[in-house]
């Protein structure tokens, strides 16, 4: 069956909502989806956006997506992209269009000389860890995510110390 990568656009943002619904079900993490489509219109469709998606679709409609933004590394000196999400629904699984999204990717990084593209994946995602080694990814062993959300952000931001 045969399918298209293209980049989102405006009108889209039911599409890609339901994909980050999708995906956060796939990953256990429904509690946590708070974003809405008017967050996708004015994040990604923004004067000068900091953050992208591609859809694949095929002529019943849009059935997988990636989105990404712009990283920096100091070590090398140069942008590199970070995937965000990729997703493919599952009756299209294995079809390719999963591949193809990450090759439109590492298109747009070659053509803005990026250094890399990166992403994580949970660690009991067995499906999506053989994809990504049978391309060629690599895990980055001895790294640890980190992140700052809710009150401990907001109190960093305001100089108190969080609550523990």
């Amino acid at each position: 069956m045969s399918f298209r990568i293209r980049d989102a656009a405006p009108g889209d943002e039911a599409i890609i909502l339901g994909f980050i619904r999708d995906l956060a079900d796939y990953e256990k993490l429904s509690h946590e989806v708070v974003a809405t489509e008017a967050d996708i219109s004015k994040t990604l469709f923004a004067q000068s956006p900091k953050v992208f998606a591609l859809i694949a679709e095929d002529d019943a409609g849009p059935f997988g997506f990636a989105l990404y933004f712009y990283s920096y590394s100091t070590f090398l000196g140069r942008h590199g992209i970070y995937l965000e999400d990729l997703y493919v629904r599952e009756p299209r699984r294995g079809g390719g269009a999963g591949k193809a999204l990450l090759a439109r990717l590492a298109q747009i990084a070659t053509e803005n000389n990026c250094g890399r593209v990166e992403w994580s994946v949970l660690d009991w995602n067995a499906p999506s860890i053989a994809f990504y080694k049978s391309l060629g990814a690599e895990a980055m062993d001895g790294w640890t995510v980190y992140r700052l959300s809710g009150e401990a952000l907001s109190s960093l931001a305001g100089g108190s110390e969080p609550r523990r």
